[in-house]
């Protein structure tokens, strides 16, 4: 996410005409109701704020969906994955799994722009040292000196004219990882924002970091977070589809999220969880919201990528992760059938009309290997396909809801009702 949501791509940046197809493609996402409505002016402010930076990391685990993918020893040599690219944590993740294949695709040219970046860090950087120094801490200035002799002339011109940007004519967007670059983008801000309104009710989150057993976080949440959730103010933020945009979280999946419940007692549940499901030492999750950071000196938990003892493997893989700014299924179109194994859809199914959720499923199908594996999440607790995907399209696929469920269960990031496992029939 770019330091503020203004930092949208630039014509230093995409070409005017491939801007303009970024935007349309972004509106057909997105875009209901007509522009005078009131709903239509939430959408298109929404759309405006995704073209810069939303996530400087992603809010899905990926050591559930390597699992519920089945990556490992036994999964074929040949597999191929395709996925939507976010911040790029679960496109690294899967990696360190060896698949032979991974497609990142994103219609945010910002995270297009910063998984490269990460792709190049993987790729080019000496060493795990310098690798976490950059893309872990992300919050000194000698990442700027690491970038412009490691990272900078192993760029494309569209990625490295992006981090080269100056908004504003001040900084080089690079720069924001010279200043704690998980504070920054549009989450990141959302998060820090979050800070201020809990300190503003005399909430500090540093007795919660560190807090030394699980009982001792649901103290905290107990004595300090839940009767924030009583106040009339938050309710009032929270009734509001504009305040959750931080989160990435467009007007339609604000609907899906609140399943017709008040949106405060929605939230206060995915923050228990977050506080409390987990402990501290297991959830990078809950560090990046409650610390705005990883665990200092490494001594935390850390996505796969970012692990030390995945980077000879990820360094050694980095070269067969494509990133292309794309939408999922414009590439599926242009593809073979019978081409792919894995589909990783995130939450975006959540934003689609019943013709676009038919469209992409029509294209899963076509080019879905025998055994492919399709995973995504919703805002809602059920899956959303039954009765909105056609029924000849859908009885190819088998949920697996009893796996379903464990995966949920399992998810550090706490923020989704329901993670999905499908796969095709024989």
């Amino acid at each position: 996410m770019s330091d503020t949501a203004a930092e949208a791509a630039s014509d230093a940046v995409i070409p005017a005409g491939r801007r303009r197809d970024i935007n349309r493609r972004l509106a057909a996402a997105v875009h209901r109701h007509k522009p005078a409505s009131k709903e239509g002016l939430t959408e298109r402010l929404f759309t405006w704020l995704f073209t810069g930076l939303v996530y400087p990391q992603i809010w899905e685990d990926p050591e559930v969906d390597i699992a519920a993918m089945a990556l490992g020893q036994d999964m074929s040599p040949d597999t191929r994955i395709v996925a939507i690219a976010s911040g790029g944590c679960n496109a690294l993740s899967y990696a360190t799994a060896s698949p032979a294949r991974i497609t990142a695709l994103d219609l945010n040219p910002a995270h297009v722009a910063l998984v490269r970046l990460k792709r190049a860090g993987a790729a080019h950087l000496p060493g795990y040292d310098r690798f976490s120094r950059f893309f872990g801490n992300a919050d000194t200035r000698e990442n700027l000196k690491t970038y412009d002799r490691f990272l900078k002339p192993n760029l494309d011109d569209t990625t490295r004219a992006y981090w080269e940007k100056r908004p504003f004519h001040f900084r080089r967007r690079i720069a924001l990882f010279a200043r704690g670059f998980y504070r920054h983008g549009l989450l990141g801000h959302f998060i820090g924002a979050a800070h201020f309104a809990a300190r503003l009710y005399g909430v500090s989150f540093r007795a919660l970091v560190e807090a030394p057993t699980l009982d001792a976080q649901r103290r905290f949440f107990d004595e300090k977070l839940a009767p924030l959730f009583e106040r009339k103010t938050i309710a009032w933020l929270t009734d509001k589809p504009s305040t959750l945009y931080g989160l990435g979280i467009p007007p339609a999946q604000y609907q899906a999220l609140a399943g017709g419940r008040e949106m405060r007692l929605v939230l206060r549940e995915r923050l228990e969880r977050l506080t409390c499901g987990f402990p501290l030492s297991e959830n990078y999750f809950a560090w990046q919201a409650f610390a705005r950071a990883y665990a200092p000196d490494g001594k935390g938990p850390l996505p796969p990528y970012l692990k030390r003892e995945n980077f000879s493997v990820l360094q050694a893989r980095a070269g067969r992760i494509d990133v292309l700014n794309a939408s999922f299924t414009d590439y599926l179109r242009e593809e073979s059938e019978a081409s792919m194994d894995r589909y990783v859809l995130l939450d975006a199914q959540d934003w689609m009309t019943d013709a676009q959720l038919n469209d992409l499923w029509s294209q899963i199908t076509r080019t879905a290997r025998p055994g492919a594996r399709v995973i995504f999440r919703t805002a809602a607790e059920p899956t959303l396909l039954p009765g909105r995907v056609d029924d000849a399209i859908l009885a190819r696929w088998a949920y697996r809801e009893e796996e379903s469920l464990a995966f949920t269960a399992q998810d550090r990031s706490s923020i989704y009702g329901g993670f999905h496992l499908y796969v095709l029939k024989d």
